[in-house]
């Protein structure tokens, strides 16, 4: 077998008009928060998860707080029910959002 070499390529750094290197621009973060069930246990998860998205997000200096997403008592099975979920992925399509944070992949689908 022959080795093969891989070559990295770095970005070129663009310059502003005046030819410095432009501060690099805060990244907009939001979080998505669901639960499956109305229950008291779920509840206090919802309400748990919200408060650390939120003070997490905020409290980063490189971050720009976009928002938290939530849905509640709705089933991970389907996402035609979750306004707040596709509400997230459209502005995320528009470009309004960098990146999602979540307690697991799972939240977005079930079987993901």
């Amino acid at each position: 077998m022959q080795n093969k070499q891989v070559r990295v390529i770095q970005p070129k750094q663009a310059l502003d008009s005046n030819g410095l290197i432009p501060k690099p621009l805060k990244k907009r973060v939001c979080a998505y928060v669901r639960v499956s069930t109305d229950n008291e246990e779920q509840k206090s998860s919802y309400i748990a998860q919200t408060d650390e998205y939120t003070d997490r997000i905020q409290k980063n200096p490189e971050w720009t707080f976009c928002g938290i997403y939530a849905d509640e008592g709705i089933s991970g099975t389907s996402t035609k029910h979750r306004k707040q979920f596709n509400d997230m992925i459209e502005a995320a399509k528009r470009g309004e959002i960098d990146l999602i944070i979540t307690k697991s992949i799972s939240r977005f689908a079930r079987n993901t």
